[in-house]
């Protein structure tokens, strides 16, 4: 009887925690997600202290790595961005109950079509800031339009096929970093190109340079991000389209019964979160790159991007704040790694437990979903 009585009570613990991380508001969640955040760097400055370094400097050294000067604070929004854009990618398809693991493939195929695009057009456009701006356009909307269709792929083989998503993403990613890197090996690469590489994009298509004088940060490519992040939270929210999204995604069958195609629904899904991830390939080569390189040492920006939606609790106002403290932790990393002795691989496992914090009331909100428990997901 006792043993029962233990099950059942463990079970309704289960049960409060669940439900109420279910009916968690945003800023409960944010509230979450801080306190999370703040544990894992509190062990991860144990951690250093138990490995022999002095866990204050390196408190300190994260800091004025981050956000210590005006080049460290450019260099922070300038991963930021990134992580940003490639989180809200992975937040949409998440918010919609579809796993999109092929953001990197997306953002590696988006970005290659922003560049050779612009190249291919530019002898045929005038030069300077109207030529500049034309071309940036033109590349933008190639990007969007190569990401959404690489997205699209997996979405319908997943809604028509019954592919699995998961699968199907990774082994896409392999196929456009294996593809691109052959092109810019061989086909595209500038014939002046002393490394793997395209040609150059011409010196006057770069976005303006406002505050800050970093050559490889304009506050233009943040405001392009946080500006997606606004229109896609407004679709989301505030549309037929994104309700559409939404509810299929977490509850399928009145989706159906409210006449809501649920296959249509996974194609636009991982359309609209490709597009995004193309986005942040064209605003990755436009900004800082100014060419294409191999693709296979450009960085996980597209696999960090899952870690930036976790932490957002895949909410796409929430990935602004969470990419940021990614960029700060990243932008921290390059300074400890020239400013100091401590290894600047604890940063990535203070990440590692940062996700893996922030993953604990996450699991508890998918059972709490799972057992029918709280209220809608907000």
């Amino acid at each position: 009887m006792s043993s029962v009585s233990d099950t059942d009570e463990s079970k309704s613990r289960l049960e409060r925690i669940a439900g109420y991380l279910l009916d968690a508001t945003v800023l409960e969640r944010i509230g979450i997600a801080v306190g999370a955040t703040a544990f894992a760097l509190l062990i991860g400055l144990v951690i250093v202290a138990l490995a022999g370094y002095d866990p204050f400097r390196f408190a300190t050294q994260l800091v004025v790595g981050a956000f210590g000067s005006e080049r460290a604070i450019a260099r922070t929004l300038r991963f930021s961005t990134l992580f940003v854009l490639a989180g809200l990618a992975v937040a949409v398809a998440f918010r919609a109950g579809v796993f999109n693991i092929g953001v990197q493939g997306q953002f590696v195929v988006g970005g290659i079509a922003c560049v050779m695009s612009i190249i291919w057009t530019a002898p045929y456009l005038p030069t300077g800031t109207v030529g500049g701006v034309l071309l940036i356009g033109i590349g933008v909307v190639n990007a969007i339009v190569f990401g959404g269709l690489y997205g699209a792929l997996p979405g319908a083989l997943k809604a028509y096929a019954g592919a699995n998503e998961i699968i199907t993403t990774i082994m896409l990613n392999f196929i456009a970093i294996g593809v691109v890197g052959w092109l810019v090996n061989g086909p595209f690469r500038g014939e002046e190109a002393t490394s793997v590489r395209t040609e150059q994009l011409p010196d006057y298509v770069a976005f303006p340079q406002v505050v800050f004088s970093d050559p490889n940060f304009s506050v233009v490519g943040f405001g392009i991000a946080v500006l997606s992040v606004i229109g896609v939270a407004f679709v989301l929210t505030r549309t037929r389209y994104g309700y559409d999204m939404v509810t299929s995604g977490y509850q399928a069958t009145a989706a159906r019964f409210s006449g809501v195609d649920s296959k249509q629904t996974i194609v636009a899904t991982m359309t609209l979160s490709g597009m995004i991830a193309g986005l942040t390939g064209a605003v990755f080569a436009i900004m800082i790159q100014g060419s294409y390189t191999d693709p296979a040492g450009i960085g996980n920006y597209g696999f960090d991007g899952i870690a930036v939606s976790l932490l957002a609790a895949n909410n796409p106002i929430g990935v602004v704040p969470a990419g940021i403290l990614f960029g700060g932790l990243e932008s921290a990393g390059s300074h400890i790694q020239i400013r100091s002795d401590v290894p600047v691989q604890l940063i990535n496992g203070i990440i590692g437990l940062v996700v893996l914090f922030v993953a604990v009331p996450e699991l508890f909100r998918m059972i709490g979903a799972r057992m029918g428990l709280g209220g809608d997901d907000r």
